[in-house]
């Protein structure tokens, strides 16, 4: 969206997160939560974005590198602060130009719950629009605070409301898109005399609305979205919710996941109809899985895989870095690593590809149609041919290649035979 910023609060250490790293790197699912925050910004149409860093700032930066210009704040004197922090930012010194302020720790908030936010604030020209949400248990967070005729006055923090306010229900979020000039000529009006004495963001909305400047409001339904992770347990939340809205669209493509409650799937995999998901599956970052494959239970695909149509991955099976073709089965208690496996292949139970010699991860090949016998170890890199097997137990070492239609047996394997008519 043309001459909108973005600043992501990401400064505080979160102390009850007992970590030696900043809350917002810890991860939710594939990636950290302040990864999530700005990939949704800029979903939403927001790309010019600061990123306000404090705790182990060194590490954050390393994160976000070159998505976002990281700010740091050296003294954390409150929200207030670190906004201003960015004043002298030459986007934000333009005509026109609007801020939209979110934190760090908020990784469910949606880009549509943005996007709503920012047009909203657009089409009403509001020198504040900012983000609420109506709950029956409003501990913890700060109160809107409204007049008779609706119009929002102030936000008052929990430790600094009065018994009235704290019975208030309507919440601030902590998402707003402010006019930048206004903003900024506000902050310099807002003092630190509060429980914490820190310069609040939210004084700001008491300070415009003296100026009888338009503050507006957008509520969201969804209450997951304004999670705040402060704690490990509020991460555990998170990830709870964040794994069943992933769940919920793979199923509504035509999916079948037996049992949600012990299924983790990323956000980044694709996955065809009529496939079904067993209990206990683990599918991470970057896989493609085809049509009615039967995957599980207990089993883990990781980053890098791309799974055919018509594929059968059973129990205790895991896969990294590996293609499998159609109509191939590895059935159970497999480990396939870095290994192009092609179409109708069967993979016998403990079946082992030792692609890794200590210093490199070396490939695999399986041709089509080739049958790997139970408790097989194949030492990469190798090449299993055309048609070809490998007999129970068989160790078929580094570079020794199984030509087509071979069968070879032993440790270390040797040619036993060659088929026929195959």
């Amino acid at each position: 969206m043309k001459n909108i910023s973005a600043v992501i609060l990401a400064a505080g250490e979160g102390t009850r997160m007992n970590s030696n790293y900043p809350k917002i790197l810890h991860k939710l699912g594939s990636k950290p939560m302040l990864g999530h925050v700005m990939d949704n910004v800029q979903i939403a149409g927001v790309k010019d974005i600061f990123v306000i860093t404090g705790y182990k700032s060194e590490l954050v930066e390393n994160f976000v590198a070159d998505k976002a210009s990281c700010v740091p704040q050296k003294k954390l004197l409150g929200t207030g602060d670190a906004v201003w922090q960015i004043k002298d930012k030459p986007s934000l010194n333009q005509k026109n130009a609007r801020l939209l302020v979110i934190y760090g720790d908020t990784p469910l908030i949606t880009s549509s719950t943005i996007k709503k936010l920012l047009q909203k604030h657009m089409e009403t020209e509001a020198s504040c629009t900012l983000l609420t949400v109506t709950t029956k248990d409003p501990t913890g967070y700060g109160r809107v605070v409204r007049n008779d005729g609706g119009t929002v006055v102030k936000i008052v923090e929990e430790q600094d409301a009065t018994v009235f306010e704290r019975a208030i229900e309507e919440i601030n979020v902590g998402v707003y898109v402010f006019k930048a000039e206004e903003l900024f000529t506000a902050i310099k009006k807002i003092k630190p005399d509060n429980a914490k004495r820190e310069y609040y963001l939210t004084d700001v909305i008491e300070v415009l609305n003296k100026q009888n400047l338009l503050v507006n409001s957008v509520e969201t339904q969804d209450h997951d979205e304004i999670l705040g992770v402060n704690s490990r347990q509020g991460l555990a939340r998170a990830y709870a919710i964040y794994k069943m809205r992933i769940l919920e669209d793979i199923v509504a493509a035509g999916v079948t996941v037996l049992d949600p409650q012990t299924t983790f799937i990323d956000e980044k995999v694709k996955i065809g109809r009529d496939t079904v998901i067993y209990p206990y599956t683990v599918i991470e970052c970057d896989v493609v899985i085809g049509e009615n494959c039967s995957i599980g239970p207990f089993c883990r695909i990781r980053s890098g895989c791309d799974i055919g149509n018509n594929v059968c991955l059973g129990n205790f099976v895991e896969i990294n870095r590996s293609s499998v073709g159609v109509f191939s089965r590895i059935k159970h208690q497999s480990y396939i690593g870095d290994t192009t496996i092609e179409e109708n292949v069967n993979i016998g139970a403990g079946t082992i590809v030792a692609n890794y010699d200590g210093k490199n991860k070396n490939k695999t090949i399986i041709k089509s149609g080739a049958f790997i016998g139970t408790g097989t170890i194949l030492v990469a890199p190798v090449k299993i041919g055309k048609g070809a097997m490998t007999g129970a137990g068989a160790v078929v070492t580094k570079n020794k290649d199984v030509p087509d239609k071979a069968v070879v047996v032993g440790v270390p394997a040797k040619i036993f035979k060659k088929q026929k008519g195959k």
